[in-house]
């Protein structure tokens, strides 16, 4: 889930949403960069009916970035450099998202997943890294519970489990089913209906339980916000129930983890990717 360019969206098409869209939440990186509509790096992967827009930066051990809800490929600006550095970084905007075109009606969390596995058999990889914000990482959670293989460490931010105010900050979740049912009264252009789709994936989705991510057998970097609009317990539920994860909570953060503390983020991940798993039990538990 990734509110920061629904709401933007959203803004020219409720008047209601014009209340939220003046928040403190930070906005993600837009136009001002090349990353997103880079035709020098730029491709499109014909995969599972649609074409899946890409763009490739840097070298070494690939590196997937997975956007939320409604983003695309820019909402990393601050990422991509740095791991680009010593990265294959594979910036991929979602189905129906940025310039992956998808008309159709259908959209799920589990497609999504999908989605990226045929990318990377198309790009001939066997794994990757992944890094996912928001609807980005239950996508990074679901890759690497359908298709295990494919990702050697995760780190995600942001993620949610399923849709109810147990998991997202309860006026926010109320706003956007609100919303959704708001755009099913109003003239239904393509416009419209895209972000109706985009809306209804996060009311209606996902369907995860903590037991099913025991098949989560990568490392694993959880990450939320202290005031995140997914609740930090239910991040912490996230953490507990993965085998191998890590938490990492940032003080004084909502939702845009990687934007307040980029740096701090792009240090802390890099390091957790460079760094093998160690599992702390017993009298370690001490150290």
């Amino acid at each position: 889930m990734n509110f920061l360019k629904t709401l933007c969206t959203l803004t020219a098409l409720l008047p209601m949403a014009s209340l939220l869209a003046q928040s403190t939440i930070p906005l993600a990186p837009s136009g001002k960069t090349v990353y997103g509509n880079n035709p020098n790096v730029g491709h499109y992967a014909s995969i599972r009916g649609f074409k899946m827009y890409y763009e490739v930066y840097g070298s070494g051990k690939p590196l997937l970035l997975i956007h939320g809800n409604g983003g695309s490929i820019n909402n990393f600006t601050n990422q991509i450099p740095y791991f680009a550095k010593n990265y294959k970084v594979i910036a991929v905007d979602s189905r129906a998202q940025g310039k992956s075109v998808d008309p159709s009606d259908s959209l799920t969390y589990e497609m999504m997943a999908d989605d990226f596995n045929a990318l990377l058999n198309v790009l001939r990889l066997d794994s990757c890294y992944v890094i996912g914000w928001s609807d980005g990482g239950i996508d990074g959670l679901l890759l690497a519970m359908r298709h295990p293989e494919k990702v050697k460490k995760l780190a995600i931010t942001g993620a949610n489990l399923w849709p109810d105010t147990t998991a997202i900050e309860p006026s926010l979740f109320q706003w956007i089913v609100s919303s959704s049912d708001s755009l099913a009264r109003v003239a239904q252009t393509p416009t419209v209906k895209a972000q109706k789709k985009l809306l209804n994936l996060m009311v209606l989705h996902p369907h995860m339980s903590t037991t099913d991510l025991k098949q989560v057998k990568c490392p694993t970097l959880v990450i939320g916000g202290d005031n995140d609009v997914i609740l930090p317990t239910h991040t912490l539920a996230i953490a507990q129930a993965i085998p191998k994860a890590n938490l990492w909570i940032l003080p004084n953060s909502g939702h845009s983890t990687l934007i307040r503390y980029k740096d701090t983020f792009n240090r802390t991940v890099g390091d957790f990717f460079n760094t093998p798993y160690r599992p702390i039990k017993g009298m370690a538990k001490l150290d």
